[in-house]
């Protein structure tokens, strides 16, 4: 038996006999790509000041899947011509722990990226709005400027609620979980990659079912594009495209005939091919 079974065998072994002590603590590094930046405390861990330019719209985020959702609403906007929507991005690296600087902690107190202050509107307090939460960032500007969602209650607005909340249950078990077993855990294991791998492939299959009557996630024709399709699309249909986790031929993608078609459609559109590569500044 060669030095790699062994160690593998070994690891397996521990594995199957872990048992979890009745007080959980954070007594080692749990590994990983984020082993360095995890700890199960919040709140802000070093002083930071958050630069603020001059248009109403300041975003704090970075080109994940998570931020490219709010690039691309907002690069629709700007499409549109809505002078109201232009908006400054800076980059929070969340590989170097810059989501725990005070700046960032105060706006959003998960640390979890993006982030959007809007100095065109103000709290009770006079203070510039903060909004967190990609899902509540994108509702927000789509009904501020009324585009991209239905208005009007009734089926279409039923259904890109459904949808938008769909991606945000749904999404955890692709990054957090698939991800996470699949890409960054310190070693593989099986029973995490089968379960996570399992349910992505679920997720997949819904959207494929879904989409193969309709042209984008709420209907057919280029008015019912909304909101609905720009969240999914971040991570589902950079999936279906073979952009995340180089797990394209591990999930078997190209199966997924009509998410494909629906994701290769996006994925043409001017403001979406911005905004996966947006240019964000640094914080000094």
């Amino acid at each position: 038996m060669s030095n790699n079974q062994q160690s593998t065998n070994n690891k397996d072994a521990q594995n199957n006999n872990y048992m979890p002590p009745k007080v959980w603590t954070q007594d080692k590094d749990n590994g990983g790509k984020f082993a360095s930046i995890n700890r199960p405390t919040a709140g802000a861990r070093h002083e930071q000041v958050l630069p603020v330019g001059e248009a109403p719209l300041q975003l704090y985020s970075l080109n994940t899947p998570n931020g490219v959702k709010v690039n691309i609403l907002l690069e629709e906007l700007a499409e549109l011509g809505i002078a109201d929507a232009a908006y400054d991005a800076y980059e929070i690296d969340i590989s170097e722990g810059k989501q725990f600087g005070s700046g960032f902690v105060a706006i959003n107190p998960n640390s979890k990226i993006p982030a959007l202050v809007d100095h065109s509107a103000h709290n009770e307090n006079g203070e510039p709005l903060a909004i967190f939460e990609s899902g509540a960032i994108m509702l927000y500007l789509a009904e501020k400027f009324e585009a991209f969602v239905p208005m009007k209650q009734g089926a279409e607005r039923a259904a890109c609620l459904s949808w938008l909340m769909w991606q945000m249950g749904s999404a955890p078990f692709l990054g957090g979980g698939f991800g996470h077993f699949y890409a960054y855990a310190p070693e593989p294991m099986e029973y995490p990659i089968n379960r996570y791998t399992m349910e992505t492939k679920r997720q997949l299959d819904v959207l494929d079912t879904h989409l193969q009557d309709n042209e984008y996630m709420c209907g057919n024709g280029k008015e019912r594009y909304n909101i609905a399709d720009m969240i999914i699309w971040a991570w589902y249909g950079q999936l279906a495209l073979g952009e995340l986790y180089e797990a394209g031929e591990f999930l078997q993608v190209d199966s997924y005939k009509n998410l494909k078609r629906w994701a290769e459609q996006i994925a043409k559109r001017p403001a979406v091919k911005r905004a996966v590569d947006l240019p964000l500044k640094p914080i000094t």
